[in-house]
């Protein structure tokens, strides 16, 4: 295994099934994107394996949970992180999974229910 790759058990949330097991050289995070085999995924969940060697556990694989999603094209960048939709508007969650309660489905340029936030 190279140092920097990072052995990932894909699985699927709904039908539960699994993707297969890739190495990636990133850390997948909730809200982040995945492509694979030419399809897109949003990472919803990341749960560690760890094996006890030694007397010591050590980190044997990470599993993340996905469905299929589209990539936004929305984003915007929050206290260093990435958000979905157009983060100066009042309705706006500020969460990489889900854009705002009144227009989950946006897009955030033509929205009726757009009100600035107020500093």
């Amino acid at each position: 295994m190279e140092p920097d790759s990072l052995p990932t058990e894909i699985i699927l949330t709904h039908p539960r099934q699994s993707l297969g097991s890739v190495k990636l050289d990133w850390t997948p995070q909730p809200g982040n994107y995945l492509d694979l085999e030419g399809k897109t995924y949003a990472v919803l969940e990341r749960r560690h394996r760890y094996h006890l060697r030694s007397g010591r556990y050590r980190l044997h694989k990470v599993a993340i949970y996905v469905q299929s999603a589209p990539r936004p094209s929305e984003k915007s960048l929050v206290a260093g992180r990435w958000v979905i939709g157009d983060a100066s508007c009042r309705y706006n969650a500020h969460s990489e999974l889900i854009r705002c309660a009144v227009n989950p489905e946006g897009p955030c340029d033509r929205c009726r229910f757009y009100e600035p936030v107020e500093a």
